[in-house]
């Protein structure tokens, strides 16, 4: 036997040797799989009879208008009085939500509270007193990557589905969706309408609520559970997260995306600050290094460290000052800053059909572009009906009003006093003129809205 020979043969006797113990480990599956199998169906027996099918009559401006349609998503009870969990896009801007259980028993449902930051909405279903309802159980602990998973819902439509996978990353960070949490990712599949829907573990317990999701549904992402118990208390008492605004944006020490590195240890590095924002009134700057906060260390090395720091800071509450301690140039500084409440991070739209076209609330958080012409808010043209009036006009959608006839326009509602007063002049009053800002720019145009659109419909 040759040297080649004698190389060779020791690496396909471990090939089989390998092969050997596959086919042992295999046989052990295949005798232990009802035993597995019995996991998953009692874990599915935990939770599945607190599944709820939602299904939503929503509105949304289109064309000028508010129009109505219908969209479907998921939940699952938390309390025996008809609370349950869903994805705040599931519910938004709801006119009607309607809710089938498991065992087919229908109801209607009112919002308690919801937080868009988080996709997590707390709605409470319209049951007659003293209804009593199967309960799931929110885990608080945390998944670790290869734990197997089901992930519950209605996906496409379907309702009272089931699927199985593990967690393919346990701090998964989004960009754009990671202010306040790092994220589950599973390869259990979660389709269209299986958002709100929940994942859960092999002892039937909640450990997440499934929120984003693929067409093909190979990987989806899911709201760790003990996030959404921080959050809670805050969606029963507030209606809402509750959330204290320091508007100073972080940066990790060690930033792979930026191909950025600092050469600290410790702390984390001002990006940036928002425009009259308690941060920057403060004086927090760019590349100021904070290293503790209320005498408490605090430090991000990489980027997934950040959701963390924000939600820590943003469920603090707001009117107490908070120190910051950090470096600039070499000098370790203190700083107090004294949050804001964060308020709402979408403007009300309201619909004006005689005018031709929706407007919103201008809000720093849902539209910074337009916010940075007009810092105290104001309102912007949505959405504009084709041919109507102020399309007619030479209205754009995006357009922010600065005046209506003259007068100063803050807020829908102050548009919605003046259109109201506008109906009520009608015949012997037509037109108005209107100030708007244009990317900055000023313009005036005179509205003419002589023209009924419905009344043109008709014809």
């Amino acid at each position: 036997m040759d040297q080649k020979t004698r190389t060779i043969l020791p690496s396909a006797w471990g090939w089989v040797a390998a092969a050997s113990v596959a086919a042992s480990l295999f046989a052990g599956c295949v005798s232990g799989q009802s035993d597995f199998r019995d996991v998953v169906r009692e874990a599915k027996d935990a939770v599945f009879p607190s599944l709820v099918y939602v299904r939503v009559i929503t509105e949304g401006s289109s064309g000028g208008k508010l129009e109505k349609a219908q969209a479907s998503g998921s939940g699952v009870i938390i309390s025996e009085d008809g609370e349950f969990l869903t994805n705040h896009h599931v519910v938004d801007r709801a006119s009607r939500i309607r809710c089938q259980l498991t065992d087919g028993a229908m109801y209607d449902a009112t919002v308690v509270g919801k937080d868009k930051d988080l996709d997590v909405a707390l709605l409470k279903l319209s049951a007659p007193t003293g209804s009593v309802f199967p309960v799931a159980r929110l885990s608080d602990r945390s998944l670790g990557i290869g734990d197997v998973v089901l992930a519950m819902g209605a996906p496409w439509g379907l309702a009272r589905s089931v699927s199985m996978g593990i967690i393919s990353c346990n701090d998964r960070y989004l960009e754009g969706a990671g202010d306040y949490t790092l994220w589950y990712q599973t390869d259990a599949a979660i389709s269209p309408g299986n958002s709100g829907g929940p994942l859960v573990d092999t002892h039937g317990e909640v450990v997440g609520l499934n929120a984003r999701g693929n067409i093909m549904g190979d990987q989806g992402f899911t709201i760790p559970s003990p996030i959404i118990l921080e959050l809670l208390p805050n969606l029963r008492r507030y209606g809402d997260a509750h959330w204290a605004w320091f508007g100073v944006n972080w940066q990790p020490l060690k930033d792979f995306e930026r191909d950025t590195a600092f050469g600290a240890t410790n702390g984390v590095v001002v990006a940036g600050t928002d425009p009259q924002s308690p941060a920057r009134e403060a004086g927090l700057e760019p590349n100021d290094r904070v290293v503790s906060i209320d005498g408490e260390p605090v430090t991000a090395m990489f980027r997934e460290d950040i959701p963390a720091l924000n939600r820590a800071l943003a469920l603090r509450g707001w009117d107490s000052p908070v120190e910051f301690e950090y470096v600039r140039d070499g000098v370790t500084r203190k700083v107090s800053v004294t949050p804001k409440s964060k308020g709402a991070v979408e403007g009300s739209e309201v619909e004006f059909k005689r005018w031709g076209f929706t407007a919103k609330d201008i809000n720093r958080f849902d539209t910074p572009d337009l916010a940075f012409f007009a810092p105290d808010g104001g309102v912007f043209v949505s959405s504009i009906s084709w041919d109507g009036n102020a399309d007619n006009a030479g209205f754009m959608v995006r357009d922010i009003v600065k005046k209506w006839n003259g007068k100063d326009v803050a807020s829908v509602a102050e548009l919605q006093k003046m259109h109201d007063e506008a109906m009520a002049n009608l015949p012997s009053v037509t037109q108005v003129g209107v100030d708007v800002l244009r990317n900055g720019r000023k313009m005036h145009f005179v509205l003419n809205y002589r023209t009924d659109p419905d009344k043109e419909d008709e014809e």
